[in-house]
């Protein structure tokens, strides 16, 4: 089995819309295609705070003044498995650079489920949009990266509730 991989994955807000990452430009990118948003991989040492603020900075050229741990997402694929802090931002410094990953865009929450988005991510989208408290969510994917189930705090959830376009 692979060793588990630890990320974050942050949602900067500002006027009712999201800074989100459309993954375009790297190849061999799981993320090919999608819209996310800004974060990565842990470096030895750092916290999750640490990581957010280094992760950012690399990826937008802002640094964070206001930022909220919202949960703790599971990734289950293969034989992969990812842990993933997740954030929202609402206050920051410094002016938007180009990304090496994809482009950045400001996207207006009303749009965003039209997008390509991961199914899970329109999960803990969901759950941010309705103020969900500190929440643990875990995703497990099948080997066509088709989301199978999905645990809210230690109870399953109806995908077709969580999945579907709005």
């Amino acid at each position: 089995m692979k060793k588990s991989q630890l990320t974050t994955l942050c949602y900067i807000e500002q006027d009712e819309a999201y800074l989100m990452l459309h993954r375009i430009k790297k190849k061999e990118d799981v993320n090919q295609g999608k819209w996310i948003g800004v974060g990565g991989h842990f470096e030895q040492g750092e916290s999750p705070e640490e990581c957010l603020l280094r992760e950012v900075k690399e990826e937008t050229g802002f640094i964070l003044t206001s930022y909220i741990f919202r949960g703790i997402v599971t990734f289950c694929y293969g034989s992969c498995c990812e842990y993933m802090c997740l954030y929202t931002a609402n206050a920051y410094e410094g002016t938007l650079k180009e990304c090496n990953e994809g482009i950045l865009e400001w996207v207006k929450k009303k749009d965003l489920f039209q997008k390509e988005l991961w199914e899970g991510d329109r999960i803990f989208l969901k759950l941010l949009e309705n103020a969900e408290p500190f929440f643990s969510l875990k995703l497990i994917y099948d080997e066509n990266q088709n989301l199978k189930q999905a645990v809210l705090n230690g109870s399953c959830l109806d995908l077709e509730t969580y999945i579907t376009k709005k």
